[in-house]
């Protein structure tokens, strides 16, 4: 008898929306898309929980709208983390080996040296430690040491730490909503592994994740992950600036920016026109899109402004030798590479979740880069054997561990 392929499930909590992504894993490591389910973000404010039962409603229905379509029971997800309280720093560690020749316990010692030089103030908590290079003796630039032949292992490692109480908001709504979490991810680290290619990390690429309520930053330099932040800027800006600007609702707003958004103005052909309900009981009016396009450009133009000086004091400026790749729900707005070719002065591309096979019409959106993203870093770290997704799954000791410190650090 034929065994079952594993699930696994991420839930992507953004500021706009919550997706949940149910795939099929197989015994050779291919990932199907089976189940796609979404409903809008009540409780949350550039990332961050802020009313805990709006989004446990949130959850809820997009949970039941994937298991609908997958016809599965989902108990546990692989859930994202994001908003400006994100940090991210460089650490090294140096010990001696013992039997000149690298083990596994001499790369966990070195690796354990390099957490505790980081300072980490009593409210912040460790999300990931990332190895960017091993160095045995005086040779540099080692991925993989094991087994290697010195006397000295030293290791440059990138540390992701976040608020305490922001995860732990995050992890309680997922519990209230009946179902457990497995690990918990920084979006852009979930969205790299969907959207860029290996080829992308090893000449140099930022990754920016456009959402609804923030803009991720990941960059990677030689293969590995170098700088990351969270920029407190998102789709809800050009949304507010266009109710604003065109005196209308925010609802009507976002519909607007869906349906005729464009980034640059520059690409809008003459006399396009664009019907705009008015506030209160006055008629609709038909405004030039143009000047939608100009509401549009000016905010996009701030949103990577931050980007480029974000890359300029981090040090990463001339070293991004394949450009940006852009994704989220933003970056499907008309013109937007183009827009962000024009100010970050480097070649940009819009990335879409690659990998998988199934729902791809569905899942195979930059929307969607997250949720596939979380899924497809569950299998690099689970090889593909964790049955996360089922009623009647087994828990993972080491990641439902590291959860339950992050619940119970203030109880």
């Amino acid at each position: 008898m034929a065994r079952r392929a594993h699930i696994l499930v991420g839930l992507d909590i953004g500021t706009t929306k919550i997706c949940a992504i149910v795939a099929e894993v197989s015994e050779d490591g291919s990932v199907n898309i089976i189940g796609v389910g979404s409903s809008p973000s009540r409780g949350l404010r550039k990332g961050v929980v802020v009313d805990i039962e709006s989004t446990v409603e949130s959850i809820k229905k997009a949970v039941e709208e994937a298991e609908l379509m997958a016809a599965v029971q989902i108990n546990s997800v692989y859930t994202g983390i994001a908003g400006s309280h994100i940090s991210g720093e460089s650490s090294r560690g140096v010990v001696a080996l013992k039997k000149q020749e690298v083990t596994r316990s001499d790369v966990q010692r070195a690796m354990e040296a390099a957490r505790q030089i980081a300072v980490l103030g009593s409210d912040r908590r460790i999300l990931h430690v990332i190895p960017r290079e091993f160095i045995v003796d005086d040779q540099d630039g080692i991925r993989e040491p094991m087994g290697m032949s010195g006397t000295r292992l030293e290791v440059d490692i990138h540390i992701i730490t976040g608020a305490i109480t922001s995860a732990q908001n995050i992890i309680k709504s997922v519990n209230r909503a009946g179902l457990d979490v497995v690990d918990i991810v920084l979006q852009p680290l979930a969205s790299s592994e969907a959207v860029l290619s290996a080829e992308e990390r090893e000449l140099g690429v930022a990754m920016v994740d456009l959402g609804g309520g923030t803009t991720d930053l990941a960059i990677f330099v030689d293969g590995s992950i170098r700088h990351t932040t969270v920029l407190p800027i998102g789709g809800q800006n050009l949304t507010k600036d266009i109710a604003i600007g065109l005196l209308t609702s925010q609802s009507e707003a976002e519909r607007i920016k869906i349906q005729h958004g464009i980034a640059k103005v520059e690409l809008i052909k003459e006399k396009e026109m664009v019907e705009v309900p008015s506030m209160g009981d006055r008629p609709a009016r038909a405004v030039p899109r143009r000047e939608l396009a100009e509401i549009i450009e000016s905010r996009v133009e701030e949103m990577f402004d931050l980007v480029r000086h974000e890359i300029v004091r981090a040090g990463y400026e001339g070293m991004l030798g394949a450009g940006v790749v852009i994704t989220g729900g933003t970056s499907m707005l008309a013109g937007m590479p183009d827009a962000a070719e024009q100010v970050l002065d480097l070649p940009v591309r819009r990335g879409v979740p690659t990998g998988v096979d199934g729902l791809r019409d569905i899942a195979g959106t930059p929307m969607h880069a997250t949720g596939v993203g979380l899924i497809l870093r569950a299998c690099q770290h689970t090889n593909g054997l964790d049955t996360s997704g089922l009623r009647s799954a087994r828990r993972v000791g080491r990641v439902f561990g590291r959860v339950r410190e992050w619940m119970l650090e203030f109880f």
